[in-house]
């Protein structure tokens, strides 16, 4: 934390970078950095750059910033494990950039890296950085809506079993702060009619395996079928979370002919070693991987299958 502060008093110019296909703690931890950077350091540049999303666009909406300005500054990645996955991948044109994760670690990439997996979210070590010098720095109710945010996104509205006493210790600072619960709950909680006749047809269509293996697929044709968004084609992934008898599911969204996406979740067995298998990787109950085309499925469910039952014969 303190070697993080060096780093952020030593430029006048800080770029913070997401990774690609951001979510509620990617654009959470960017934006709760940046307001806190800017409350505390107003003569400082900083700006946000990379991709948006619809789902957390009310937090902010990255953009990608002008090439001449790495020239002397720090970048810093947040929640991103690997270097290629970073959605503006320019940090190399910055005269130092450092990694702030909470991902297991497979790519050390930059000058610094603190990475703490140990954190269900991102958003929860910005936060933390912010209370380690709480005796110096303000925190902003920007800063705090947006970290409240990362934080309730990837645990799942505080469901998943990376939560700890310290994460509720974390969000009541938040809460503190002045987040406004009812504002926030509005924006993650409507759903368009699209998305919700897309979760009835995964309701339809979802399969199981033997053993308890629940998983749907989406094509490129479904997603322009429903006239969903691949971001929230990628969030139905939930859709099929609570099925009895069921402890890892997935879903499975066709980008391209060549790319695949695989989201997949887990209430028991330890799921990113498989996701590994499939150029992919993560924690150990939410993990992404890649298929390279619709014949690696069968592959994939067959693994899942045999995960589970090896799950429930202990």
């Amino acid at each position: 934390m303190e070697v993080i502060k060096e780093y952020i008093e030593k430029y006048d110019t800080i770029i913070i970078h997401g990774h690609i296909r951001p979510d509620g703690d990617c654009i959470g931890s960017q934006y709760g950095l940046y307001y806190l950077i800017k409350e505390n350091y107003p003569n400082k540049n900083v700006y946000v750059t990379g991709e948006t999303s619809d789902f957390v666009g009310f937090i902010g909406r990255p953009t990608l910033v002008d090439e001449s300005l790495f020239k002397d500054a720090l970048s810093i990645c947040v929640d991103c494990a690997t270097k290629d996955r970073l959605s503006d991948p320019r940090v190399d044109l910055a005269k130092e950039y450092i990694k702030i994760d909470h991902h297991i670690p497979v790519d050390d990439y930059g000058d610094y890296q603190y990475v703490d997996v140990t954190a269900p979210a991102c958003s929860q070590i910005i936060t933390e950085l912010y209370l380690m010098f709480r005796n110096e720095w303000e925190l902003p109710r920007e800063a705090a809506q947006a970290l409240y945010v990362g934080i309730s996104t990837d645990t799942g509205r505080f469901k998943f079993d990376s939560v700890t006493s310290r994460t509720f210790q974390v969000a009541a600072t938040l809460v503190e702060t002045g987040v406004d619960l009812g504002y926030i709950d509005n924006h993650l909680s409507v759903e368009s009619l699209a998305s919700l006749k897309l979760k009835g047809h995964i309701l339809s269509n979802f399969k199981m395996t033997e053993h308890g293996f629940a998983y749907a697929t989406l094509s490129m044709k479904d997603v322009e079928t429903f006239g969903v968004s691949y971001e929230d084609a990628a969030a139905q992934v939930s859709t099929i979370s609570t099925i009895e008898g069921c402890p890892v599911w997935a879903l499975f969204l066709e980008y391209s002919k060549e790319e695949i996406r695989v989201r997949l979740r887990s209430r028991g067995p330890v799921i990113n070693l498989l996701a590994e298998q499939y150029r992919g990787g993560g924690h150990a109950k939410a993990s992404g991987a890649t298929l390279l085309d619709w014949n690696e499925l069968d592959g994939f469910v067959n693994k899942a299958d045999e995960l589970v039952k090896k799950y429930k014969a202990k």
